[in-house]
């Protein structure tokens, strides 16, 4: 049995960020962060585009909106802190025909709304910012950037250890009982007591949920978002982030360019259903989760109003021709011959059992345990003062 102050399950970007605030705000409290995978970052957190996200997309007074917005200044300040590069290249939100201005329209307002720095373009400023671009307006975000987030993990690693606290790697939680006085978090090596633990198991989050006693408000499904890279002959193409005016009517922002802080271009994703909740390639079936999935109420109501979206999406997996395709709507220059495969990555979606998407933020609480319940992007972005969220409302058990 080994001993601490506080527990934390998951060694992702929020885990890893909250352990980085609590050291801050109670230097005297030890911290052991329990990761089941040999190293850290080795989910969503490590395999993302790395965007550092404005804000202007979230419904204004969110959780999202606010946190993205606080998180982005706080992880600039960290990078800067620590030596880590980052870019503010800029980002543009493209419509290319006269249907999406009004969708464009409510975006800017919302990020006025949430003071975001950002406007509206003609065509001609447009090609001065992306001379390849195909589209009759947009919103310039010129305050949009990317950076490694890998990277910021491994060095939020690094400042947690050097106080004292622990990291445990190899360390799956596979049952969780809280006492009185204490919460026991039990592996497969040993177990581990604390005063509190803080569940940040992303993809993972409703299992743990459950695992601690707690009734989760909805479920995670993964998607698998597939990506491909342009061959560095094409780089020249994108110049920052190029993002379409994504469809109202469904949840995912649509396929876009990413500059990376390699100097490469990631373009996608698809969002199609994966079968396992780490099923990063379309042959990983876990059967458990995908009887989950396929059982739940709320899936099934979301494919019953989405279905002709995902076929697009199942098509464009299946389809290099239609995932060209839909790159050319930006940058008409794309072919075939310049696109590479790229290693794809998972979003964890928590589901409602209505259908709907849980679209924030959203935290579950007992005496002794906190659950990260729901953390989608900007959830990277806005990761310390997400930390910082929840270091507020341990403060209530700790002051």
């Amino acid at each position: 049995m080994t001993s601490t102050d506080i527990l934390i399950i998951g060694g992702g970007i929020v885990g890893l960020a909250t352990a980085y605030n609590l050291m801050q705000r109670y230097p005297d409290k030890s911290i052991t962060i329990l990761e089941k995978e040999n190293e850290l970052a080795f989910h969503q957190s490590g395999r993302n585009s790395g965007v550092l996200h404005s804000g202007i997309y979230y419904k204004p007074g969110s959780l999202k909106a606010k946190n993205c917005r606080a998180g982005k200044a706080l992880m600039e300040t960290f990078c800067r802190k620590e030596g880590i590069d980052y870019n503010i290249c800029g980002k543009v939100i493209v419509a290319t025909n006269e249907d999406e201005l009004p969708a464009m329209q409510g975006i800017y307002e919302r990020g006025q709304a949430n003071g975001v720095n950002c406007e509206v373009i003609g065509r001609e400023r447009l090609l001065e910012l992306e001379p390849h671009v195909a589209g009759i307006k947009a919103i310039h975000v010129p305050e949009a950037g990317i950076v490694n987030y890998k990277q910021v993990c491994q060095r939020f690693a690094e400042r947690v250890q050097e106080k004292g606290n622990r990291i445990v790697l190899g360390a799956e939680v596979v049952g969780i009982e809280e006492r009185k006085g204490e919460v026991t978090a039990v592996t497969p090596q040993t177990e581990y007591s604390a005063h509190y633990l803080i569940n940040c198991a992303g993809i993972h989050s409703d299992r743990v949920t459950k695992m601690a006693g707690g009734q989760p408000p909805a479920q995670i499904v993964p998607f698998r978002g597939e990506y491909f890279e342009l061959k560095p002959e094409a780089w020249h193409l994108c110049n920052g982030l190029i993002y379409p005016v994504p469809d109202p009517k469904f949840p995912f922002l649509g396929v876009h360019f990413t500059l990376m802080i390699s100097g490469a271009v990631e373009c996608g994703p698809n969002a199609v259903l994966a079968f396992a909740r780490e099923g990063y390639r379309l042959w990983d079936v876990n059967g458990r989760d995908l009887w989950e999935t396929l059982t739940y109420s709320g899936f099934r109501k979301l494919a019953g109003q989405y279905w002709k979206t995902g076929l697009g999406e199942m098509w464009r997996s299946a389809s290099k021709r239609a995932f060209v395709k839909a790159l050319q709507k930006l940058i008409p220059a794309i072919r075939a011959e310049h696109l590479e495969a790229a290693p794809a990555g998972i979003r964890a979606q928590a589901l409602l059992p209505d259908g709907r998407m849980m679209d924030d933020f959203a935290f579950q609480e007992s005496r002794r345990i906190l659950n990260v319940v729901n953390a989608p992007s900007p959830a990277a972005t806005a990761s310390i003062s997400v930390g910082q969220a929840i270091v507020e409302k341990m403060a209530a058990h700790f002051d």
